[in-house]
């Protein structure tokens, strides 16, 4: 795949799913921020220089700005420079006073942050849903049906017809998780419970490390059981309420999951190199849309509940750093010094620029463009 093709039609369909998603998460801030009684100035769906908006009867100027990868909402008596010291309010009359961000309770702002990335994971459970309802939920049965040879399923005794109901002590209900779960947990032994002749009994194994090509046809390390299962994978049709405790299950699975996969990233379990950006998730986008509609719209709730977490990291700019001085702040019944604000906003950009660096040399040498140019210059 060469550079131009990353760029037109990958990074179109990256901006069709990543739009919609900011607008849920801006949304989850103004309808809190309304509902708090506090003036929205500003609604926009990316930065810079507006390109095409309108003002609202509550004087709200919503627009699209030239740069389309993020948006923000800006609230009266929200911007720093409207506060003296950081803890003094600057004289407002008394209309002003209530609809402004900062004289509103610590409580009432905290639910204002923390609106944004609630949005995105609400949208994500609405979203699977709908899906599940309409169109079904891929199921197949944890039921094994041969065992590779030569595997580490083969080695620890599992046997055709065991039926996997547990990986260390989380229940398992279909075949998908299991190879979601084993991928997780690279170089880690598992303890696997199986249901053998109406009785559970419980082994260990490790899943060995293969290379493979992955949907980009870049080789990856892959950890196989050596667990087959003959029986497809079939959409099982749900009614409202199952679709919707399905939505919820895997919400709350695939929360932990990226979790899980962070820490292991931190803690050198698995490579720094998985960390992507923009351009890798642009080329994923546009491979999932290759497949299916219904792949890719998991792939955009993925995408929700990546935004939604990502947001809620203590990091000062991020949701989680302003929930954190909020935080602070209903503890020791005042707000953080404007000094200290000022630095922690500071470290927090220079945190969030060196990883957006570092994430977009990851993208650049996963998607070969380091290559590319080496070729051209050498």
């Amino acid at each position: 795949m060469d550079i131009v093709e990353i760029f037109s039609r990958n990074g179109f369909i990256f901006l069709a799913l990543l739009t919609p998603l900011v607008f849920v998460h801006e949304l989850g801030h103004f309808l809190v921020a309304r509902w708090c009684g506090v003036r929205v100035e500003v609604f926009s769906i990316g930065f810079g220089r507006e390109l095409f908006g309108f003002t609202d009867k509550h004087g709200t100027r919503w627009k699209f700005s030239l740069l389309p990868l993020g948006g923000y909402v800006r609230m009266f008596g929200q911007a720093p420079n409207e506060l003296e010291g950081g803890e003094k309010p600057v004289d407002m009359s008394s209309e002003d006073r209530a609809v402004s961000f900062m004289h509103k309770s610590v409580g009432r702002r905290a639910a204002i942050v923390a609106a944004g990335p609630a949005a995105n994971f609400i949208f994500a459970i609405v979203v699977l849903t709908a899906l599940y309802w309409g169109f079904g939920k891929q199921s197949t049965s944890p039921l094994i049906d041969e065992i590779s040879p030569g595997s580490a399923a083969e080695e620890t005794g599992l046997l055709p017809g065991d039926k996997i109901v547990a990986l260390n002590d989380r229940r398992i209900t279909t075949f998908e998780e299991i190879a979601e779960f084993i991928q997780l947990n690279l170089d880690q032994p598992l303890r696997i419970t199986v249901e053998r002749n109406g009785a559970e009994q419980t082994m260990t194994a490790t899943p060995k490390i293969i290379v493979q090509k992955d949907i980009m046809g870049r080789d990856t390390r892959v950890a196989r059981l050596g667990v087959i299962s003959k029986h497809g994978g079939p959409k099982v049709q749900l009614g409202p309420l199952e679709a919707a405790q399905a939505a919820v299950s895997y919400t709350y699975n695939q929360t932990v999951n990226m979790l899980q996969g962070l820490w292991q990233m931190v803690s050198g379990v698995r490579p720094a190199s998985e960390i992507g950006g923009v351009l890798r998730i642009a080329t994923v986008s546009g491979a999932v849309a290759g497949i299916g509609l219904y792949e890719l719209t998991l792939w955009a709730v993925m995408l929700s509940l990546n935004l939604g977490l990502i947001n809620l990291f203590p990091v000062p700019m991020l949701d989680g750093g302003h929930l954190a001085y909020y935080a602070v702040e209903a503890t020791r019944g005042r707000p953080l010094s404007e000094g200290a604000q000022e630095w922690g906003l500071k470290i927090g950009l220079a945190m969030v620029l060196s990883l957006m660096l570092f994430a977009t040399w990851n993208d650049l040498v996963y998607l070969k463009v380091v290559d590319f140019f080496h070729g051209l210059f050498t």
